[in-house]
């Protein structure tokens, strides 16, 4: 079995464009006509220029190659250039690219990935969800802000199942950051953990979901006021590029640090693990290095007994292959999906990721279980430059 051709999918995202402006998504076709699907995710350049990075990546390493033959590309495309370094734009393309041999491999056993990496381990999956405003209700990102909309709205996903429940009082994050938090945004943080831990009791951990904006002296400060209520995580609470300063975090507080959305590849996350920088790793299949890469990471935690709990912030290929990763990993600890996968993330799909009263039940289908709908996918056809996520460009007032 050889890959014979690539191609890539760059889908706009419609309103309210949960999970990023657009979505970049990858189909490779063999020989023997079988196909797999993948998913980059990625925030750093133009998805235009990204799609002829990943097109570059396959035509260089994949093309003509066995898509069995994982660590061969993972290699070969790790060093492109004389690099041999964590790189967050090849590794995107490098994820969607071994995401899709992962779908052709399953496809050819047979039998849904997690089968192929270690054998399934969870019947179900728990999930948690960011507090989104409700759209349809003419609510704005303003929630995101407020308390007491917050602590609502995280009432009603407790009511629809969900066990915990994210959010982030202390956005925005700038280029500038990291900072000192104010005495107003201390407040606010403490703020809403009070009043969501009163809304939802302990029927709901609270993920206190922070973006690196703090140094590291204000995470602590902030740490403090949060620790009464007891939150199940702080997440990210200093930049991702120096897992010392997260470490220090964690010395100074009882509650766990959760860490990685921003990092890829064994060889960073390593660093997490060995300055005791966070007890939950974060990994997003889309940017990680894949599946293998991913598995590796999860079998490095599990010797420091920390857990995984898989990041999501783009479509639903990344979230499909989160679901293969956790299913057979015996320290998964909580899914992040995107209010049950509904919307766009289910009609971009021929058939939905499954998702029931607050837990997702990994597919039995080979493969990621999950098939793009190319149909959609050509009729939302992104076209533009925005990037994927941004911050802000200038420093907040002081």
């Amino acid at each position: 079995m050889k890959i014979t051709d690539v191609r890539t999918f760059v889908v706009g995202n419609p309103p309210p464009s949960f999970g990023g402006t657009w979505f970049l998504f990858v189909k490779l076709t063999t020989d023997t006509g079988v196909v797999g699907y993948g998913e980059a995710y990625n925030s750093t350049i133009s998805p235009q220029i990204m799609r002829q990075i990943v097109e570059d990546v396959a035509g260089r390493w994949l093309i003509g190659e066995d898509p069995h033959h994982i660590e061969k590309f993972f290699r070969r495309a790790y060093s492109s250039g004389f690099s041999q370094r964590p790189d967050p734009t090849l590794m995107g393309a490098v994820s969607a690219l071994e995401m899709a041999c992962w779908d052709i491999i399953g496809k050819e056993a047979g039998k849904p990935v997690y089968e192929l990496l270690g054998g399934r381990v969870h019947e179900r999956l728990r999930s948690y969800t960011y507090i989104y405003p409700k759209t349809e209700l003419g609510e704005t990102s303003a929630i995101y802000w407020d308390a007491e909309a917050s602590a609502a709205r995280a009432a009603e996903y407790v009511g629809e199942g969900y066990t915990a429940v994210k959010f982030d009082p202390v956005a925005p994050y700038t280029s500038f950051d990291p900072r000192q938090l104010s005495l107003e945004q201390l407040d606010l943080g403490e703020k809403f953990v009070k009043l969501v831990r009163e809304a939802v009791g302990s029927k709901a951990d609270l993920l206190f979901g922070t973006h690196g904006q703090m140094t590291p002296a204000s995470a602590v400060r902030l740490a403090k006021r949060l620790e009464p209520y007891d939150p199940l995580w702080l997440e990210e609470p200093v930049p991702p590029d120096m897992p010392e300063n997260m470490g220090y975090v964690q010395q100074h507080t009882s509650i766990p640090i959760a860490s990685g959305e921003r990092l890829t590849t064994k060889y960073e996350f390593q660093r997490l693990l060995v300055n005791r920088a966070a007890n939950i790793l974060q990994m997003n299949l889309g940017r990680v290095g894949g599946l293998l890469e991913a598995k590796k990471i999860a079998g490095m935690a599990e010797t420091f007994h920390a857990q995984v709990a898989p990041h999501l912030y783009c479509g639903p290929l990344v979230g499909a292959a989160n679901i293969q990763l956790a299913t057979c990993s015996p320290n998964f600890l909580i899914l992040e999906c995107i209010q049950g996968f509904g919307g766009f993330h289910a009609e971009i799909l021929k058939k939905p990721l499954r998702w029931e009263e607050g837990y997702v039940i990994p597919p039995t289908e080979p493969g990621l279980g999950v098939e793009l709908d190319e149909e959609v996918a050509e009729r939302h056809a992104y076209t533009g430059h925005e990037l994927h996520l941004g911050m802000g460009r200038d420093p907040l007032p002081l």
